[in-house]
């Protein structure tokens, strides 16, 4: 842009400047436009603006008023229409003061000049204000772009931050499923190990040997997520969930329609573990009923204790993740029941 403000401007002058005094106010012109255009940035307006504005306006009134110089409104055409689509408002009213005051000051040199009236007209109102106004239209064209652009990388970078944030939703989420769910376990079998002390020493041992075994898993899956590796398997977790409702004294049947689509596996093996500790955190449950679908899940227990469906906020996060990948999650609390189920459409998951 300022290469060509230049390169133009010194045609003009070259074609115009008829004395060296002309040459001296042109080129000056001149200058202040291409100073303007060298700190012309897609955003903000700098402190020099002004001042070229100031003196290209002056060339032009000295030009057209006393140099018959038709081509002094260059400088005020590029400075003018470089900023005025720059400014927060009234563009369009800079823009027209723009233009009145480049055809003003031309048709103030027609006067004095002595030349055919009609010629005069057309070289120092109609081309002048012509080219301001064509040149004008194309730079607010160009800033519409830029202003686009600087959208769309804000748009960008606002994206940027969502997905941040929900990735470390997702982490804390995931790392409230295994560290949760292990501490409400090791409390359960530390619990049942304490009363076995008294009466069966074996079994209470093997219930710390378990918990240690959970400890030492628990610690590989934080390592899985903390380097994205971690991978839920739905029958582990099934398996699991048996033997924690056995220990607790909690009756569990499993009722299995057909094998669960590998595809909706983990999310509803997600559903299941936290199903899981909210029954032995929040029920007092004496039965607990799984059954499974190809594409879902449903877990029914007895026993419901009083904690609003509010306050489960694991299941609330699970719901969302559930129904981001195409799924349904619903609770549903009633007669000392609650019922857990997802279910996932034809099986289809696009996780």
């Amino acid at each position: 842009m300022a290469v060509v403000t230049l390169s133009v401007g010194t045609l003009v002058v070259a074609v115009d400047a008829r004395t060296w005094l002309g040459t001296v106010v042109l080129s000056t012109g001149v200058i202040a436009a291409f100073v303007a255009a060298i700190r012309w940035t897609a955003v903000g307006i700098p402190r020099v603006v002004l001042p070229c504005l100031i003196v290209t306006a002056t060339v032009w009134i000295v030009g057209s008023l006393a140099l018959d110089a038709h081509t002094a409104f260059y400088g005020i055409t590029v400075v003018g229409s470089l900023y005025a689509p720059k400014l927060p408002r009234h563009r369009v009213l800079a823009t027209i003061c723009l233009v009145a005051f480049v055809a003003l000051v031309g048709a103030a040199g027609a006067l004095v000049a002595p030349d055919d009236t009609t010629d005069v007209l057309l070289l120092y109102v109609l081309v002048p204000a012509g080219v301001t106004v064509v040149v004008t239209s194309t730079t607010f064209a160009g800033q519409v772009f830029y202003d686009l652009v600087e959208e769309l990388e804000d748009s960008r970078e606002r994206e940027a931050e969502l997905a941040v944030v929900q990735e470390r939703m997702r982490f804390a989420s995931d790392l409230h499923d295994i560290q949760g769910h292990t501490l409400h376990v090791v409390k359960l079998k530390i619990t049942l190990a304490e009363r076995l002390l008294g009466t069966d020493i074996g079994r209470a041992g093997e219930e710390l040997r378990e918990v240690r075994a959970l400890v030492g898993d628990t610690i590989n899956q934080t390592k899985e997520l903390a380097y994205g590796q971690r991978r839920l398997n739905f029958y582990a977790e099934l398996e699991n969930a048996k033997n924690l409702f056995e220990a607790a004294g909690i009756y569990v049947r499993v009722k299995r329609e057909t094998e669960v689509a590998a595809r909706v596996g983990e999310l509803l093996g997600q559903v299941l573990r936290e199903t899981t500790t909210n029954i032995l955190r929040h029920a007092q449950a004496t039965y607990v009923r799984i059954t499974l679908s190809e594409a879902g899940i449903a877990v029914l227990n007895d026993g419901a204790g009083p904690a609003p469906l509010s306050g489960l906020s694991g299941l609330a996060t699970l719901r969302e993740r559930v129904a981001d990948n195409g799924g349904e999650l619903i609770v549903e609390k009633g007669d000392g029941r609650f019922l857990t189920r997802a279910q996932f459409p034809d099986g289809r998951n696009d996780r």
